[in-house]
């Protein structure tokens, strides 16, 4: 257990600021694929085993511990068995990249109207899909204030994204919305909500301090700007990419820009668990 070798020269730097200033380093951890494993039904995620002792024990020596993701917070905080921890008390969770906020503290969701154009988009939608041949097993996931197409099930997913992206593109438009694509997914939601803008504002409010990002998508990259930013104001800080376990490769754009690449959520763990070792031998 421990932190893994191979890292770049401005992640060491990272750890050491962290090992330097725990108490004011913030660790801010996407959900599906860095800590829970991803699976063919977003439904049946849940968090690695060993991800609520990791953070429980890193977050009683750090600022904080929050989780940003695409999903819903509560549905994020509900699989990764995170509420009613000890140790993560202070948790927060950014759900629908930041749209809604869960805190441990009060165990509630606090979240602004749903922008309309996500109830127009869920309309149309099953039209939309079927006039473009969708093929079978594409299927929406319905988050409420975002919708999620997926081809994971398909015969070939990445044909199947290439065949809807154009359509979706146009749905999309039509109701003031983006398409944020993803591993085997499209996602239509707001523009100006990401995990960048989440994660920029979340910072803010805990001041200057080192900070460590753990991804696995094409999501995760505004955060990674985010956080290569304050690394430009001389903040430390280390980027993980957490890589699938499966065989394929790690997504390119992501690992590229990475500190460190880690074997999946298992991976992730390891390393938390290492940074709370190395905070607690100093």
């Amino acid at each position: 257990m421990g932190i893994p070798e191979g890292m770049t020269a401005a992640g060491r730097d990272g750890v050491a600021g962290v090992v330097a200033q725990p108490s004011r380093t913030v660790v801010a951890l996407d959900f599906d694929g860095t800590l829970a494993p991803i699976v063919a039904d977003p439904a049946s995620a849940r968090a690695h085993p060993g991800v609520a002792a990791a953070l429980a024990a890193l977050a009683s020596l750090v600022d904080s511990v929050v989780v940003v993701t695409g999903r819903p917070a509560a549905v994020a905080v509900e699989y990764g068995g995170l509420a009613d921890v000890p140790g993560l008390e202070r948790l927060t969770v950014l759900g629908q990249y930041g749209a809604e906020r869960w805190e441990a503290a009060t165990g509630e969701v606090v979240a602004p109207e749903v922008h309309p154009g996500v109830a127009g988009a869920r309309a149309e939608l099953p039209a939309v899909l079927a006039r473009a041949g969708a093929p079978e097993g594409t299927w929406v996931e319905d988050k409420g204030r975002a919708l999620g197409v997926h081809t994971r099930r398909t015969a070939d997913p990445d044909a199947a994204l290439d065949l809807l992206r154009a359509p979706l593109a146009e749905l999309a438009e039509r109701h003031a919305l983006i398409v944020e694509p993803g591993r085997m997914v499209l996602e239509l939601r707001p523009p100006g909500v990401d995990k960048g803008a989440a994660l920029t504002g979340y910072l803010a409010e805990r001041g200057p301090g080192p900070v460590v990002y753990a991804g696995d998508d094409l999501g995760d990259l505004p955060a990674y700007a985010a956080v290569e930013r304050r690394r430009a104001e001389g903040l430390p800080a280390l980027l993980v990419c957490s890589g699938p376990v499966t065989g394929e490769p790690p997504v390119r754009e992501l690992a590229d820009r990475a500190d460190v690449v880690v074997p999946g959520p298992a991976g992730v763990v390891e390393l938390l668990s290492g940074l709370a070792e190395l905070i607690r031998a100093r």
